[in-house]
């Protein structure tokens, strides 16, 4: 009996919504000699959606907080209109999430909607000059499309950020890394890697605090670390022919570069036994040496991050694949 009471209560909440749509809707039509009172309405919206949310109606929620965005807008509220978006976005991304968990047919037509609903905030909180609220709302796109094993839909919302956040250059750079690891996902090693080296040169600029010394410090001197790292990794994977070897690039290789062997002097901002490991991987992969990646793989796999592993991990699948070995 339970089974077949649930659809009957939800068809009863969403005609109720619709009759309840429609009588503020009426409110706000224009009659002689009476303004509509939209302030009002924007209030019964908003009451309607918390009601419909409560009920699990989360798309008919998000239509109603459309609906206060409308009258925020009418009413020159641009906090309340951004507010209200942002709360429709959410609420449309909720209801994309359920429809996934029950694998559902569709056309992912909420999630549409949410990246419609987030793109019309982000432009309002830039017409009001709040570019730090806009970039949170790029941030919290890109990881809900992240999330939803849509990186390269959530690139651009990461780019975004990344460039709103100017003035605050931690925040900027950490979006980048957002940027970077999408880019990986998505296979684009190129892109990766020109990200990264972007990345590290903005760190070690941003982070020379202390006078006399070139290693970046505090946030700065992990996100070079993290940088370096990802790079050579990528560099093993990409193996770009001498001639198409950026400078950059060719200026980290050098520093791995066995015949150096006091180039960890010029690479303080990673411990001495990363660095080390890292040059054998360097002089492994130059010697196509498959047996002494795969032990090495084992020795800097608890120093690496999950993403840098995995970067390892397809440097050795690209060397084993040839052979006919499996890993």
């Amino acid at each position: 009996m339970r089974r077949r009471r649930l659809p009957s209560v939800k068809m009863a909440a969403e005609g109720d919504f619709l009759v309840r749509y429609r009588a503020v809707s009426n409110k706000l039509k224009k009659r002689f000699l009476r303004k509509p009172n939209v302030a009002e309405a924007s209030e019964q919206f908003g009451q309607l959606a918390k009601e419909l949310q409560q009920q699990d109606c989360l798309q008919y929620a998000a239509f109603c907080k459309l609906a206060t965005a409308r009258c925020e807008q009418t009413l020159f509220n641009a906090p309340g209109e951004a507010l209200a978006l942002t709360e429709a976005g959410r609420l449309f991304l909720q209801s994309e999430w359920e429809t996934q968990a029950l694998r559902a047919p569709g056309f992912q037509e909420h999630l549409q909607a949410a990246i419609n609903c987030y793109s019309f905030a982000i432009k309002v909180y830039i017409e009001v000059n709040q570019p730090v609220m806009a970039a949170s709302l790029c941030l919290e796109l890109g990881s809900a499309l992240k999330e939803m094993n849509k990186p390269a839909e959530a690139i651009v919302h990461f780019q975004r950020a990344a460039e709103l956040q100017s003035q605050t250059p931690i925040e900027s750079l950490l979006s980048l890394g957002q940027l970077a690891s999408c880019k990986i996902l998505t296979r684009d090693y190129d892109g990766a890697l020109a990200v990264l080296t972007d990345m590290q040169f903005l760190a070690q600029e941003g982070g020379l605090q202390v006078p006399g010394h070139n290693t970046p410090v505090g946030a700065f001197l992990d996100i070079v670390a993290r940088c370096e790292i990802s790079r050579v990794l990528l560099l093993m994977l990409l193996e770009p022919p001498p001639q198409k070897l950026l400078p950059e690039h060719a200026q980290t290789l050098e520093r791995y570069a066995w015949e150096s062997f006091d180039s960890h002097s010029q690479v303080t901002f990673l411990p001495e036994n990363v660095f080390l490991l890292l040059q054998s991987v360097v002089m492994a992969c130059q010697e196509k040496d498959i047996e002494s990646l795969k032990s090495l793989q084992t020795e800097l796999w608890p120093l690496l991050s999950p993403e840098q592993n995995h970067l390892l991990h397809l440097v050795l699948q690209e060397r084993v694949a040839p052979s006919g070995q499996g890993i």
